[in-house]
């Protein structure tokens, strides 16, 4: 891989999902994610260490064959935790993911297997990259306090203030009967839903909107949703006093049918969604490399 440590305009940034990485190069000076170089690239998360780090270190070469003018100056990856983002030690065990993994020094297995230096490889939190990107680009742009929250397979939170976005990890804090991410994920709407009819759900809550004009049952568990996600939030937003709150992940692609309960709940606060799709994790990854926009420490996370 052609590293140019003299320049750091671009970046080769990666957003590490749980079947797939998407990687593409940032501009840093305009917040923008060159659209020629974007790659997605299927992994099997289950799949020995070897294979899943052969197939992102195909994507990255797949995006620098793209024939691009831009020289990239460095490479930082959106990762999910737990998860030590400035040492490059994965700690993910349980998730039915990348379990492989855990323990390792991917940072040096990358700059290894990459042939480049360790120091020019960095790691962020997935959520945190995402609202970053939002707010230094999207959603987010013109506001100074920002709250976002990502949902998906778990709920993503970070904090924005003065241009700095740290993660919250809100979905741990204690929540009725367990923690919020039970309940405010694509497998809660799976389980209540089979609790309320019997029937297994295969599409995600994807299937569960496509339902939903037509079915009480879909259109009460989404409301149970936004009960549920209005309560919760209530009072991390009476903590940090956010001026707007933003919400990504596939499960906004829903929105219409909980959303509009959510804006009566907290209706003092400014709600939008995120407009950046999968190029707000790579934009807030790249921004480690930015000293404008880089957090005053990067968080680490004990050991599971």
């Amino acid at each position: 891989m052609k590293i140019n440590s003299l320049s750091t305009s671009f970046i080769l940034a990666a957003d590490i999902g749980g079947s797939h990485i998407t990687a593409g190069i940032c501009h840093l000076e305009s917040y923008s994610i060159l659209s020629q170089s974007i790659v997605r690239v299927e992994v099997n998360s289950k799949s020995p260490a070897e294979s899943i780090l052969a197939r992102w270190e195909s994507a990255f070469e797949q995006v620098l064959q793209k024939n691009i003018t831009a020289s990239v100056s460095g490479v930082s990856i959106a990762m999910p935790g737990p998860f030590d983002y400035e040492k490059g030690i994965s700690y993910i065990k349980g998730l039915d993911k990348y379990e492989s993994l855990y323990g390792m020094d991917i940072k040096q297995h990358l700059a290894d297997l990459l042939t480049i230096d360790h120091q020019v490889i960095r790691f962020r939190n997935d959520a945190e990259s995402t609202i970053a990107g939002e707010v230094l680009s999207g959603a987010g742009k013109n506001y100074q306090r920002v709250m976002g929250i990502t949902l998906g397979t778990g709920l993503g939170s970070a904090f924005t203030e003065n241009a700095i976005t740290k993660d919250l990890n809100l979905g741990s804090d204690p929540y009725k009967e367990t923690i919020a991410d039970d309940y405010l994920s694509t497998r809660w709407f799976l389980k209540r839903y089979f609790e309320l009819t019997g029937v297994r759900l295969t599409g995600g809550v994807k299937e569960l909107a496509e339902l939903a004009p037509g079915s009480t049952i879909a259109r009460d568990v989404f409301m149970e949703f936004a009960n549920n996600m209005s309560e919760f939030l209530s009072g991390p937003i009476a903590r940090y006093d956010p001026d707007v709150l933003i919400i990504c992940g596939n499960i906004a692609k829903a929105s219409e049918f909980f959303l509009p309960h959510v804006e009566k709940k907290l209706n003092s606060l400014p709600i939008k969604l995120a407009l950046l799709g999968e190029s707000a994790a790579l934009i807030g990854a790249a921004a480690l490399f930015d000293d404008r926009n880089k957090p005053a420490s990067i968080k680490s996370v004990t050991k599971l």
